[in-house]
């Protein structure tokens, strides 16, 4: 049996931007994605700490150190720029092997993005 568990999560990053012309997606820092276990394309959900909005999206990579972290298309109309949000990803993997795993887990200043 498969169950879905917490596969990685981005805890507390403030949006630097929202682009509701760009194509779609939630354009992160690309220190923030390999510090996560998470690549381009993965499918993330994204909750909004300052109005409790939840959104599915994907990751597109941004520049290294840059501490970006923008929601593009029509996720942009579901945070505002300053919005404190939270990145997490699952996965399916079987029940014995769940109880065992281990989540990677980031906690980056709030303020910069960054992994001080």
């Amino acid at each position: 049996m498969l169950i879905e568990v917490l596969k990685s999560k981005i805890h507390r990053v403030t949006v630097t931007d929202a682009d509701l012309n760009y194509i779609g997606s939630i354009t992160i820092d690309k220190k923030l994605i390999d510090a996560a276990n998470l690549i381009v394309g993965e499918k993330v959900q994204v909750v909004n700490i300052n109005n409790g909005e939840r959104l599915e999206t994907y990751v597109i990579e941004g520049k290294a150190g840059s501490g970006e972290v923008t929601l593009n298309g029509p996720a942009a109309r579901k945070v505002q720029k300053g919005d404190v949000v939270i990145v997490i990803s699952y996965a399916q993997m079987e029940f014995e092997k769940a109880k065992v795993f281990k989540p990677t887990l980031v906690f980056p200043n709030e303020k910069t993005n960054t992994l001080d």
